[in-house]
């Protein structure tokens, strides 16, 4: 049988995931494909894999799409590897440099500086590592492993999720399972255990891991919020609608 391509972040916060599908049968049915959030996304778009865990920021670009499973990287208040960073406060940033490996933290951040900061500065593209330019009044947004050493770089970091919770009293989803068609209902029952078994076994992951920049378990259970439940699809609805208007 043609294996379901399935593609997924290469991220910390998708290590429990990847977790419950490397140890479930699923796998012996699935090709993974792993890369950062922006390439995932394009590789949907592009029909290279069946099913990805996508930026949700590339949803209203698809004619047809379908979310599956019960989980999704989500927070509810802070996230801790989504912000802005720079060396003056908020109200002084005048250039902001995007990061180039993220689609929904990019449209998030400029809701956010407009919405909620009501601020307009100005925005520059990034292709490679640009945190050396997170100096004076420009800023930079820097998602995964590398805003945890950024941290230690910057004077302030203004954190994504924690905005987004002060800005509509809602939790947030970066993103979430989505194939553009629809997926045969044995395999997304399946799909969806391996997730489930993999959220279960968060305290095996946190064990197996070496010292890091910060402390892995307060990020795998109070930062990241796995469970794709009613509020959070709330809070899509309301991103989506923001990202539309």
């Amino acid at each position: 049988m043609k294996k379901i391509k399935v593609g997924i972040v290469n991220y910390l916060n998708t290590m429990p995931l990847l977790y419950g599908i490397n140890h479930s049968p699923v796998m012996d049915s699935i090709e993974l494909i792993q890369d950062y959030p922006s390439n995932i996304a394009s590789f949907l778009l592009d029909g290279k894999i069946d099913i990805g865990l996508v930026p949700v920021a590339i949803l209203p670009a698809l004619k047809e799409y379908h979310i599956y499973t019960d989980y999704c990287i989500g927070c509810d208040g802070p996230v801790a590897s989504v912000c802005l960073f720079s060396e003056v406060p908020i109200g002084k940033v005048e250039t902001v440099l995007l990061d180039y490996q993220s689609r929904t933290s990019v449209a998030l951040l400029k809701i956010l500086l407009n919405d909620h900061w009501k601020i307009k500065p100005a925005f520059v593209d990034t292709t490679s590592d640009y945190r050396s330019s997170i100096t004076g009044t420009t800023a930079g947004l820097v998602i995964g492993d590398r805003s945890f050493e950024q941290r230690k770089s910057s004077l302030y970091a203004y954190d994504l999720g924690e905005a987004w919770k002060q800005y509509t009293g809602l939790p947030f989803v970066f993103a979430a399972w989505v194939s553009i068609q629809r997926l045969d209902d044995q395999f997304i029952k399946a799909f969806n255990m391996a997730n489930g078994s993999g959220i279960e076994n968060i305290r095996t992951i946190i064990d197996s891991m070496p010292a890091s920049l910060f402390d892995m378990e307060e990020y795998f259970t109070r930062y990241i919020s796995y469970e794709l439940n009613p509020e959070k699809q709330r809070g899509l609805e309301r991103f989506l609608e923001l990202l539309t208007h």
